[in-house]
């Protein structure tokens, strides 16, 4: 996962003392988010890829704002609550509309419009996956 390396390179920055916890919050924003979610107004979410987005999340999260143990249990409550309810896997649905504004209001010539717009033709030539079932 590409968010991942970010991550890392930047770590010592989500460590500093120095900064504070608003400009991590800016760096997880402006540095991770973006990388995490590099093309994702094309991307179906599935239900597993949505939960391990807000893993991730909350990992970086936990990082600015300290481990909260109740019981022995993260506290994903609390950081949901400092974040304002915002997450990743909203901010990419907000990305995808976005997408979608962006598209109606393009020129019909553009391939992107072409693509959304018109009806496909013509059925897919179906390939032979061989004797040991890999595609040749």
């Amino acid at each position: 996962m590409g968010g991942n390396r970010t991550y890392f390179a930047a770590i010592s920055l989500f460590r500093s003392r120095l900064l504070s916890r608003a400009t991590k919050i800016i760096l997880y924003k402006t540095l991770i988010r973006p990388v995490v979610s590099c093309g994702a107004e094309a991307w179906a979410l599935t239900k597993k890829e949505e939960q391990d987005l807000l893993i991730f999340e909350r990992k970086i999260f936990r990082r600015i704002y300290g481990h909260k143990y109740e019981n022995g249990e993260w506290m994903n409550r609390e950081l949901e609550e400092m974040n304002k309810g915002e997450n990743i896997v909203k901010w990419i649905k907000g990305q995808r509309i976005s997408w979608l504004g962006h598209l109606e209001r393009m020129e019909e010539d553009r391939m992107p419009k072409k693509i959304f717009t018109e009806e496909l033709e013509g059925m897919r030539r179906r390939e032979d996956p061989g004797k040991d079932g890999k595609r040749k």
